[in-house]
């Protein structure tokens, strides 16, 4: 196929939208009988939990013959984090069932089914991809080839899922509540002024001195925001918010005063999953003012801060600090605003679908001779609509990389996977930028797949007459197709930001 012929399917099945009622966004949206759509479910996750078996079993036996080398404590947590990945899928396959069976029910979605079964489905490619590619450089390959047919074989059937769920937008009136919003909570979620339920102080004048300690006290698969405030102060801790803490809210004393830090690393014997400072996979999180920091440097290579596996998760007024791999927007729908964002390598990555509007993007001084690259999206299907889109942002040199400006090489980003798609518009680039933008990964490999593009950027960097020729870079000049990267449609922001009191802007701006 040719890379035009590549260019106008990926169109089609990216852009196509078709506009029902809102009332109507429901099981109409399946190709298949609602059985036969659930049998398929269900077969999925028959399949990942006879995986999850064998990893456990695998777990058990690295354990218990005492096998602490190198080589096997990586492999025992590359099985870890791929456990964790598949327990993730199979609660995403939990709510898919849950949707279908109540279409009208609280199962703490948007109420656009089609939107929610796509994102979901989609999660799962992505936790088996990141699965797999945990077990990459460890003594695993005769565990990985044990449960490669299996994965295979699931990432087969959620394909064929993701083909039997039409493409569909719904419009809801604006102010509308998510259908898994209490009554009682809408008051609350209107409004800046959220009292905590539990108070976190470094110096003992709150519930508790760390931040992990609140996190646990929260209760699970909350249907009510549980606010957890975070005095200012400096908290060296590594924290995770697991699965079942939904409705989870971390407020701190802004950016600059409260900071959660750690330096965990790949050279920790550790795959990037497991590296981050803050890890959060409970639905519906919110964090504000506050920053996550790793501080492992850039001779450690990746080194996360913060990592988010959250559906419908928000990081409003929030810094995230680090070197290579400072943020992994791994999954699902995720949105940032006023948000500082600093590192050098791929330093915003993963395969989630998320818009960042009104962040500072700070390209920092690395190891010599290293070139800087801000986004690092991966996507290995070519029909699922995610991707990184940067709107109203300001992308420029950290204090570190001003007086290395000249000499250090600064690109917007580079195609982790095939199909790679990142969009910066509306945005100021400086002249950290290159001329020509954007970086292969390493080679010539993807540049007709990927989907890169501007729209009205400015500031010296902006200029877009030496810009790459890649069949996948675009220039945007209609504002139509840019409007598919906006909050609105991009991750259907309308339906479930109004609610949270966080700032947005659905479309273009004034």
């Amino acid at each position: 196929m040719s890379s035009s012929k590549i260019f106008l399917f990926f169109l089609l099945m990216f852009f196509t939208i078709h506009f029902v009622r809102s009332d109507s966004v429901g099981l109409e949206c399946l190709k298949v009988s609602p059985s036969e759509f659930i049998g398929s479910v269900k077969r999925i996750s028959d399949i990942l939990e006879d995986v999850t078996t064998t990893l456990k079993n695998e777990f058990t036996n690295i354990n218990n013959n005492n096998k602490n080398a190198f080589s096997y404590a990586h492999l025992s947590d590359a099985i870890s984090a791929c456990l964790d990945l598949l327990d993730l899928s199979l609660d995403e396959l939990s709510w898919s069932i849950s949707a279908v069976e109540s279409p009208q029910g609280k199962h703490n979605s948007t109420g656009n089914m089609s939107s929610d079964l796509r994102t979901w489905l989609s999660a799962i490619l992505a936790n088996t991809d990141t699965c797999m590619e945990g077990f990459e450089g460890t003594s695993g390959e005769s565990v990985k080839s044990g449960i490669f047919n299996r994965i295979d074989q699931v990432n087969s059937l959620v394909q064929i899922l993701l083909t039997q769920v039409h493409l569909v937008s719904d419009h809801f009136i604006k102010s509308q509540f998510p259908s898994w919003v209490e009554l009682e909570d809408q008051s609350l979620l209107q409004t800046n002024e959220v009292s905590g339920d539990v108070v976190v102080a470094i110096d003992g004048t709150g519930n508790y001195i760390r931040v992990m300690d609140a996190v646990q006290s929260a209760p699970d698969y909350n249907m009510r925001r549980y606010v957890i405030y975070v005095k200012k102060g400096v908290y060296n801790e590594n924290v995770e918010i697991g699965k079942k803490k939904w409705n989870l809210v971390i407020i701190g004393e802004g950016m600059v005063s409260t900071i959660i830090t750690g330096n965990l690393s790949r050279n920790h014997n550790l795959t990037t999953y497991k590296t981050p400072t803050f890890a959060v996979n409970g639905r519906g999180f919110i964090a504000r003012d506050i920053s996550f920091r790793n501080s492992a440097g850039p001779e450690k290579c990746q080194a996360v801060a913060l990592r988010s596996d959250s559906d419908l998760s928000i990081f409003y007024r929030c810094g995230v600090f680090g070197y290579q791999d400072s943020l992994y927007a791994h999954a699902l729908r995720q949105f940032y605003r006023e948000c500082k964002i600093s590192g050098t390598v791929d330093f915003i990555f993963g395969r989630a679908t998320a818009v960042f509007q009104k962040c500072q993007i700070l390209a920092k001084k690395g190891l010599a001779n290293q070139k800087n690259t801000i986004t690092a999206h991966s996507e290995i299907n070519p029909t699922q609509p995610s991707g990184f889109s940067l709107q109203f942002c300001n992308i420029s040199a950290d204090y570190d990389l001003l007086p290395f400006v000249n000499t250090t090489s600064t690109y917007l980003g580079r195609p982790w996977k095939a199909y790679s798609r990142t969009i910066v518009m509306q945005s100021y680039i400086s002249n950290i930028v290159r001329p020509e933008g954007w970086l292969q990964w390493k080679g010539p490999e993807h540049l007709d797949t990927l989907y890169y593009a501007e729209y009205k950027n400015y500031g010296p960097g902006a200029e877009l007459d030496k810009r790459v020729k890649w069949p996948g870079y675009h220039v945007i000049n209609d504002s139509r197709l840019a409007s598919n990267f906006t909050v609105d449609q991009f991750i259907f922001g309308y339906l479930w930001l109004p609610s949270t009191g966080v700032a947005f802007t659905p479309g273009f701006g004034d």
